[in-house]
């Protein structure tokens, strides 16, 4: 009991400067999600409940593949993807974009690192993201999603900036908690 309460105290201290667009609050119920994905340019159906079986999932939604905000974000995770295999989390990129764009994405901004998907509009509902005004586009919305469906961690603000590395903190901090 005291880990948890350690746990959900450093999750606590990782949110409290965070802009507060993101409706589904650290400790909501996450929307268990079955997907198109792909994974160096091949399609799959990515399905969230096997990989929370494995550790906690890692999802940012970002506004479209290939613009320059969202090409640096992706880069920068595929920088940290060993980073966060090691911490024993599983990490996805949600776009509304098709899924043959994400599948050329997945070789050109993922280096083959990690699979992006399709980011539904029942997805965007459950997840509640915002929308870009007057497009289909969301915003850039992260989330460390614990194996048992609560949310460690959320952050969304347009910027790229800090969503690779507060993801890695809570992803860090999850694990942490699991060892005491």
């Amino acid at each position: 009991m005291k880990s948890v309460a350690a746990f959900l105290a450093c999750t606590a201290a990782l949110t409290i400067a965070l802009p507060a667009s993101a409706a589904l609050p650290v400790g909501a119920r996450a929307p268990i999600i079955t997907t198109k994905a792909a994974l160096g340019g091949k399609p799959f159906d990515f399905v969230m409940a096997r990989a929370l079986k494995k550790g906690p999932v890692v999802i940012y939604f970002f506004p479209a593949a290939f613009t320059q905000g969202c090409t640096i974000e992706t880069h920068e995770f595929a920088e940290a993807a060993a980073e966060f295999e090691q911490n024993g989390a599983t990490l996805i990129g949600l776009s509304a974009d098709p899924i043959d764009k994400l599948a050329k994405f997945s070789v050109e901004a993922c280096r083959n690192k990690f699979p992006v998907g399709v980011a539904t509009p029942a997805t965007i509902a459950g997840y509640d993201v915002p929308l870009k005004a007057g497009a289909t586009m969301t915003n850039r919305t992260s989330y460390v999603i614990a194996p048992d469906g609560t949310v460690l961690y959320t952050l969304s603000q347009m910027n790229p900036a800090g969503h690779v590395q507060g993801t890695l903190n809570a992803v860090k901090a999850w694990k942490a908690s699991k060892k005491r």
